[in-house]
């Protein structure tokens, strides 16, 4: 299997995010990656290949433009309104005002494309943004032309982007881009599976309302944990996307048992939606250590839920998400793909 990676993820490290009352230094930071990349080596998974640059085509005919403009010019615009530090939302929409009126000064604007203050902008990020992306339409372009699967080990990650809000350490969906790159290759339906443990509220965003990109999630439940608002079992799809959305949200405590009986579950659901190809958003985030969620798997287990899915026999774009268990984190990534295999 290929993996495709960018060093520019490096240009994206905000020194600071807000946790539980305190600055802290992000969960999500460039040595994640690194304990990825360093055991694909040592297990001699393949060769790992930079992706050349992004082609920004299917990413703007997906994401919102203005999204985009701002997300290209907010670190020059926070700089020449004089702010000294991070970009960081202090400021957001809520009931009762307008969500349909875009800020001119910066600092409103970035409240207004931001659903969740723990996430930080540096001078970097935009790059690294694209960086990630361009990682992500590598491996779709590996899979087009034919291979089985390919990793896309993207940096910062994607699936809480939505189509016009950045959060959750996310700012370009790239798993939303690689399946809407897969229908335009010529696959009818594209299914999207999120094992990462927090909800992929963006990527429901993007195709809730569509039948051809199907989604399927498996995560913590919302009442106890990010993204809280979004990611409940009702939420089923909207007008062409009726029945397209399938959200398996489990609680605190949660053993591989029960969590794989919901992958089955979701297994099951993607066969009946007749997929001819498959996303996977691989978080290992409900590893048990995992400093930010609360299931309870093992490494060995990331083997088996690899396994699970392979056998489903898609042409597979994996899309690296979550996973904040440092020293474990290129265990567990690489469990999951070498179950895949069948190593």
């Amino acid at each position: 299997m290929k993996t495709f990676f960018s060093e520019d993820h490096r240009l994206h490290f905000p020194q600071a995010e807000l946790s539980g009352g305190e600055f802290v230094t992000p969960f999500e930071r460039p040595s994640r990656v690194e304990y990825i990349r360093n055991r694909l080596i040592s297990r001699g998974l393949g060769a790992i290949e930079d992706p050349g640059p992004v082609d920004m085509d299917p990413v703007q005919t997906l994401l919102d433009p203005g999204y985009l403009r701002f997300l290209e010019t907010a670190w020059a615009d926070w700089k020449a309104a004089g702010m000294a530090g991070e970009i960081i939302a202090a400021n957001v929409p809520a009931r009762g005002m307008h969500m349909d009126r875009v800020p001119d000064f910066i600092d409103g604007k970035v409240g207004y494309y931001c659903h969740a203050s723990e996430t930080a902008m540096t001078a970097g990020t935009w790059a690294a943004a694209q960086s990630s992306m361009a990682s992500a339409q590598a491996a779709v372009r590996q899979v087009i032309g034919g291979a089985r699967s390919a990793f896309a080990l993207c940096r910062p990650p994607g699936h809480h982007a939505t189509r016009d809000q950045y959060g959750g350490y996310c700012f370009l969906n790239n798993a939303a881009v690689a399946a809407q790159m897969l229908r335009d290759g010529g696959a009818a339906r594209v299914a999207i599976l999120d094992i990462d443990f927090h909800h992929g509220n963006g990527t429901q965003d993007i195709f809730y309302d569509r039948g051809d990109v199907p989604f399927a999630s498996l995560h913590g439940a919302p009442q106890d944990t990010y993204p809280y608002y979004i990611g409940y079992a009702d939420e089923t799809g909207r007008g062409a996307g009726e029945g397209a959305n399938l959200n398996l949200p489990m609680p605190p405590g949660t053993p591989y048992s029960t969590w794989s009986e919901a992958l089955d579950s979701a297994i099951a659901r993607i066969a009946g939606w007749g997929a001819e190809a498959l996303v996977v958003s691989l978080g290992v985030d409900a590893y048990r250590d995992d400093p930010i969620s609360f299931f309870k798997l093992d490494s060995d287990d990331f083997t088996d839920a690899g396994a699970r899915i392979g056998r489903m026999d898609l042409p597979t774009v994996h899309v690296m998400e979550g996973g904040y268990a440092i020293e474990a984190v290129g265990i567990n990534t690489v469990n999951v793909l070498e179950g895949f295999l069948g190593r």
